[in-house]
């Protein structure tokens, strides 16, 4: 149950912080920029792992949990709770946003700023780089202290490179939990469907990586 609860709790963060920080960036006549917002979910990304890794692996994200079930590292058992209680911790998030700021529109909702096959492709692809990183570091023991500082600093990087495009997401539970409370759901699939591919792409790749090795 501690591995559920920490899973609630990181996405929790991750949404309230993150997408608050969109709420405010935007409330305040843009005084935190995509790169104040970018670091903002870097560093949240970065602190859920040191605080929760130790408990439930810190995925935060159910693309994640969905690869490394895939990939057999993740008990598939186990999916459907981890997925829930993010999806949870997100959806309570966004709740509580929306009643501290009552007048936000969007709450931080990933909305595609163009051609929605950009937005699918951008989402898919640079999940995929993530998803690799979060396999690369976890998977050796001298990357143990840094591992959620690299992690959060490509979330950082990432983020600023989509974010114009997508909205900079790469994570289903970090989007539904907006979409959900303003009911803004008609581009909501990209979300879903882009990470999860570029999460499960990633550890299939990390296989054959591993079975060359």
């Amino acid at each position: 149950m501690k591995k559920y609860i920490a899973e609630g709790i990181g996405t929790f963060a991750l949404v309230f912080c993150g997408t608050g920080a969109i709420i405010i960036n935007e409330q305040t006549n843009g005084s935190l920029g995509l790169l104040g917002i970018s670091l903002v979910f870097g560093l949240i990304i970065s602190a859920m792992i040191y605080v929760f890794g130790s408990f439930s692996g810190a995925h935060i994200n159910p693309s994640v949990t969905i690869a490394l079930a895939v990939g057999k590292i993740t008990p598939k058992r186990e999916v459907a709770f981890y997925i829930l209680a993010q999806i949870l911790g997100a959806i309570l998030a966004s709740t509580i946003l929306k009643i501290i700021f009552p007048k936000a529109v969007t709450l931080g909702s990933t909305i595609p700023s163009g051609d929605l096959a950009q937005s699918f492709i951008i989402e898919l692809v640079l999940t995929f780089f993530l998803m690799i990183t979060v396999l690369g570091v976890a998977s050796k023991k001298e990357f143990s202290n840094v591992a959620g500082l690299i992690i959060g600093l490509v979330v950082t990087g990432i983020i600023l490179v989509a974010g114009p495009i997508s909205g900079g997401s790469f994570n289903p539970a970090r989007s539904i939990a907006p979409a959900i409370s303003t009911g803004n759901i008609s581009t909501l699939w990209i979300y879903i469907i882009a990470p999860t591919l570029g999460a499960i792409s990633a550890m299939l790749v990390w296989k054959i990586f591993n079975k060359e090795a």
